[in-house]
């Protein structure tokens, strides 16, 4: 009998927390004239992959102001917490001489799979600056099977890049837990299921700052907003 209450209370005790986790949502807004993105110099067989013209991806932002590819992640409150990485890899595409999508996140651990949609080869290079982080420089033929990276540290924007089509970047923040999201089209976002607790949530996006970076969250049980401005900076002199 003891032993059926004892389950009892651990299986209520689990249940409760899993109750008790919220999202944290919110939008990340720009501010200020974005300059004028740069078209892609693809070449031949690149150009006859698509039907339109595409840019550079500096400044993705929709009619209200919402920036796209934002980073937002739980920056402290987590200290001691370890978390294993998920068994569902991330997938990063080569689409029309692009890499899709264009930021994503992925944790310690996890696996990185890089496809090629494309009918034409690609490298794939990525290029880490954190100690730990291997760089590596793999062919991929056209429709061929997808290519795996794992990375062991955390990393901020991890480049991979094609060096046969110089234009094509994709950058890949590297977690130590799952507790981080990439803004969409409208500039919207949500880190799922975060336990109760204090944090400090903190945005990163490539091109554009703010002089607050960071909000204090507390999570217990109800839905959090955050929201974030960021400004283009001026014009380098």
């Amino acid at each position: 009998m003891k032993k059926a209450q004892f389950v009892t209370a651990a299986f209520l005790a689990s249940t409760l927390s899993m109750v008790s986790a919220a999202d944290i949502v919110g939008k990340i807004t720009l501010k200020g004239k974005t300059p004028e993105e740069t078209p892609l110099p693809l070449d031949a067989m690149c150009a006859a992959t698509r039907q339109d013209k595409p840019t550079t991806r500096f400044y993705l932002v929709d009619a209200s102001g919402g920036l796209a590819d934002a980073f937002v992640y739980i920056k402290e409150g987590l200290a001691g917490k370890k978390f294993d990485p998920p068994k569902e890899p991330v997938v990063l595409d080569q689409v029309g001489c692009e890499y899709v999508p264009y930021v994503l996140g992925a944790q310690v651990g996890q696996q990185i799979l890089v496809k090629n949609s494309d009918p034409v080869g690609h490298n794939v290079h990525p290029t880490p600056f954190v100690a730990g982080n291997k760089e590596q420089n793999k062919f991929q033929f056209a429709k061929a099977p997808p290519l795996t990276f794992v990375f062991d540290k955390p990393e901020m924007f991890l480049r991979f890049k094609c060096d046969i089509h110089g234009w094509m970047f994709a950058y890949v923040s590297v977690m130590e837990h799952p507790y981080f999201a990439v803004s969409g089209k409208d500039g919207t976002f949500k880190i799922a299921n975060v336990p109760p607790g204090k944090y400090v949530i903190e945005v990163s996006h490539r091109k554009a700052k703010a002089p607050i970076m960071t909000k204090e969250i507390t999570v217990d049980g109800k839905d959090q907003k955050a929201d974030f401005t960021l400004e283009v900076p001026p014009p380098a002199k």
